[in-house]
């Protein structure tokens, strides 16, 4: 039975959330129209502010963070909610790259003359207003933002409780960078109530949110996909692949390896299995136990593994669909590159796969053949990042295959219309 109370807070939360899309639908009707020079110089003033309060910034991360510590948060989203000055600083810089980047709004492309006389082509053109929704990392507040504006977009953000004092710092230093730019505040909006059900309004209000992001864990993204009665833009989960072949450089092999597990843990580019071809198992796989010792990291075999690194966990059918965000990494030892692309196929989340080999034939089969968003050869799967695709930031990852894959920057937070040039034209 529903209390009184209760029915009070939901009908005050639809109302605020009702206030915050009619500004947004507002906010972005202005974006829309926004001239490039506008925009870049907000983004400008927004990484200028976020360097400048540096100190409020980290003085409300650290509320977060001690609430998280009390809560019992574990170390990779203790991780992902963390600011330090270079993580700011890395802010900063996402949103002076995205300045930098061209503005793809109202750009025509593809303009041919018709038989008719007519000339049509297409014109990129903004979503409108886009939700997002993220758990943890406060720079996704900023990366979110700056990648809407520039593309002409409204947005509405809803971090998690666990990070409201910084989403919020964070927020301020946005807000005051698009009003000296004479743009509205509105056109970033974050969420200041923590309650769930203001996520239940935002992913249904069709009526003024064009495009629903969720970021996070896969309970996050599953629930968001179930339940939005709006387009989703998403990926699950980041089941990463390293497929080290009998024809890789061992100095590259080690290093990529290594990279792509250990540079960080707790993000969705990084790896979680290591696949490694017979043939050069034994001479690969105890140097890099030995370097992901060093890392603490706790390593799961198959069987063949095992014998080659005595004492090790067995991998069990659950490991090789685990998305771990930790120090832990599964490895099985196959015969072929198509035994490791069966097992990607099988197991893999469609994120991101990257094979170390010296055979060209090779790296062609599994660039072609690996159904990922990004698919990589003698790179570390780390990269599969937009910042590190020169996109400036990106507002997300995609491993659907419509309207977006891989990692969405500006493009990706568009879209296009035709347009149809005449000269008094009829059809006859």
């Amino acid at each position: 039975m529903v209390t009184a109370p209760q029915v009070a807070v939901a009908a005050n939360i639809k109302t605020y959330m009702q206030q915050v899309g009619r500004r947004a639908r507002a906010a972005a009707r202005a974006m829309a129209r926004a001239e490039t020079a506008a925009k870049d110089s907000a983004l400008l003033a927004m990484a200028a502010e976020l360097e400048r309060n540096l100190d409020m910034l980290l003085a409300a991360n650290k509320k977060d963070l001690d609430a998280g510590k009390s809560a019992g948060l574990d170390a990779a989203m203790l991780d992902r909610l963390m600011l330090n000055e270079a993580r700011v600083q890395a802010m900063a810089e996402g949103l002076r790259q995205i300045a930098a980047l061209a503005d793809p709004i109202g750009e025509i492309t593809d303009l041919k003359y018709r038989p008719s006389g007519i000339q049509v082509g297409r014109m990129r053109v903004p979503l409108g207003v886009i939700g997002i929704i993220y758990e943890s990392r406060p720079n996704v507040t900023a990366d979110a933002a700056g990648l809407c504006m520039k593309s002409g977009n409204a947005a509405i953000l809803r971090g998690g409780s666990e990070s409201l004092h910084s989403n919020q710092a964070v927020a301020a230093c946005v807000q005051a960078g698009l009003k000296s730019a004479g743009l509205p505040a509105d056109a970033v909006q974050v969420i200041e109530t923590a309650d769930r059900a203001a996520v239940g309004e935002l992913i249904t209000m069709k009526e003024y949110v064009d495009v629903i992001v969720p970021r996070g864990g896969k309970g996050l993204i599953e629930r968001i996909s179930a339940e939005a009665t709006i387009p989703v833009i998403k990926h699950l989960h980041g089941v990463c692949h390293v497929y080290i072949d009998d024809k890789a450089d061992m100095d590259k092999a080690l290093k990529v390896a290594f990279n792509a597990k250990c540079q960080r843990y707790g993000t969705c580019n990084t790896m979680e299995t290591l696949l490694v071809h017979r043939a050069i198992a034994d001479r690969v796989l105890p140097l890099l136990a030995k370097l992901y010792q060093e890392q603490k990291v706790e390593l799961r075999g198959c069987a063949a593994t095992q014998k080659i690194l005595p004492g090790i966990k067995a991998a069990t059918e659950e490991d090789w669909h685990t998305e771990y965000l930790a120090p832990i990494l599964s490895i099985r030892v196959v015969e072929s590159l198509d035994q490791a692309m069966d097992h990607i196929a099988q197991y893999g989340s469609a994120h991101t796969d990257s094979i170390v080999t010296e055979d060209i034939t090779r790296a062609r089969r599994f660039l072609r053949e690996v159904d990922s968003s990004s698919v990589m050869v003698n790179a570390s799967t780390r990269f599969a990042d937009g910042f590190e695709y020169g996109l400036g930031a990106e507002i997300g990852i995609s491993t659907d295959k419509l309207h977006a894959r891989g990692p969405v920057g500006l493009e990706g937070l568009t879209s296009v219309k035709f347009v149809v040039l005449g000269d008094g034209h009829v059809r006859t």
